[in-house]
């Protein structure tokens, strides 16, 4: 491990089928006014508003609701939010839904009082709250995003189409806890389950091809891309195997609460690439994903061969013994494309609705990062954005 770096993560986790029992004890910890947000009708079809809105009440909370949360939740979501929680003058937002209503609601948690417009604040210049910020508790019913153990907000702009993510520097911004039920995602369509699966995937290989040196993070990273893929299958066969679902549900969590980017620069740029056609499109941020997943990784693997090989080999279980680097980067690219193939993902990105005249708008809203293996200019953006139409 090279460099030197913090790691603090005050998010408590309540895991299992029974973890919804521990909810009372927290909520007995904040003020009376609760902001209860959560996305579509799928929360009540499950019978988890009842749940939860019987414990708030035994609880003694006032509840104001934000619901309709959308996948890619917008800033004049966001803005409408703001208004119901300073009239309720909440004391503490919890999230019920995905990745999607956890971001909105720590996007909420760092804006309500805040005087400045939350876009130009968070979004714009990048700064960190300056005001006071709302705790944050969620009950997670998607897994995939591992907002529930992370400082990550990501608001689309509804004008412009701007899709952005802001990870805070403040670990107050952090949820204070996440209870996480399996059984909560099980009523999934499935199409969703795999999208988030390649999310969680992604996450781990955003932060995995990045750096040289021997680091423990690579390791815990090869071991649990070794086990979503092999949960992966199981629940790809029998979406309702709990087993498969609870180990799905647990490598999220961890591949995106910033222990394996410990030592790593990490890259990033799938995501941002993503984002760019989520924000033009809408379509499912894991979809995004898997559809520039491949057209970015064969155009950086020759910068970053020797990781290449090494996830080959760790990954996939491929001998990559008698080839060349290249090869075996190349092998390895296969191998995920297959099973990116079996799950059902979207490979390339016009299955999304993007088309080739949003490529020029797409490469202007993709922000450039610095820490993997090659930087990339306007004009590399610009191909990959063709090469995976």
């Amino acid at each position: 491990m090279l460099g030197n770096f913090t790691y603090c993560n005050p998010t408590k986790l309540y895991f299992g089928d029974k973890s919804l029992e521990n909810l009372d004890a927290e909520l007995a910890k904040y003020g009376p006014n609760v902001a209860l947000v959560y996305g579509g009708g799928s929360v009540k079809k499950s019978g988890l508003y009842d749940q939860v809105i019987e414990i708030l009440k035994r609880c003694g909370k006032n509840v104001a609701e934000i619901e309709g949360v959308m996948p890619n939740p917008t800033l004049k979501k966001l803005r409408e939010g703001i208004e119901i929680a300073r009239a309720a003058k909440v004391d503490f937002i919890l999230a019920v839904g995905g990745g999607s209503v956890c971001d909105y609601s720590k996007a909420l948690a760092v804006s309500v009082n805040c005087d400045d417009d939350p876009w130009e604040k968070y979004y714009v210049r990048f700064e960190e709250p300056t005001c006071e910020i709302v705790p944050v508790g969620c009950i997670l019913t998607m897994p995939g995003t591992g907002s529930e153990m992370n400082a990550g907000a990501v608001i689309t702009h509804d004008v412009t189409r701007q899709k952005i993510g802001h990870v805070f520097a403040d670990e107050a911004v952090m949820p204070r806890f996440a209870i996480l039920n399996p059984l909560y995602t099980l009523t999934l369509p499935k199409r969703q389950m795999v999208a988030g699966i390649y999310d969680i995937f992604n996450h781990i290989c955003e932060q995995y091809f990045s750096g040289e040196d021997d680091s423990t993070s690579d390791y815990l990273s090869e071991g649990l891309m070794r086990s979503l893929i092999h949960s992966s299958r199981i629940a790809n066969a029998d979406p309702n195997n709990y087993e498969a679902r609870s180990n799905i549900m647990w490598t999220a969590t961890w591949a995106l609460n910033t222990l394996i980017s410990r030592g790593k620069t990490t890259d990033w740029m799938v995501h941002m690439l993503g984002h760019a056609v989520g924000g033009l499109t809408d379509a499912t941020h894991g979809m995004t994903l898997a559809a520039v997943s491949h057209a970015y990784y064969s155009h950086i693997m020759p910068y970053g061969l020797p990781k290449f090989r090494r996830f080959a080999a760790n990954v996939w279980d491929i001998n990559v013994e008698g080839m060349t680097d290249e090869e075996a980067g190349k092998a390895g690219l296969a191998a995920m494309e297959a099973w990116m193939r079996e799950l059902g993902l979207a490979m390339k990105t016009s299955e999304l609705g993007f088309t080739a005249d949003m490529v020029e708008k797409a490469a202007d809203y993709t922000i450039v990062l610095k820490g993997g293996y090659k930087v990339l200019t306007r004009e590399e953006i610009v191909e990959i954005f063709k090469t995976s139409l």
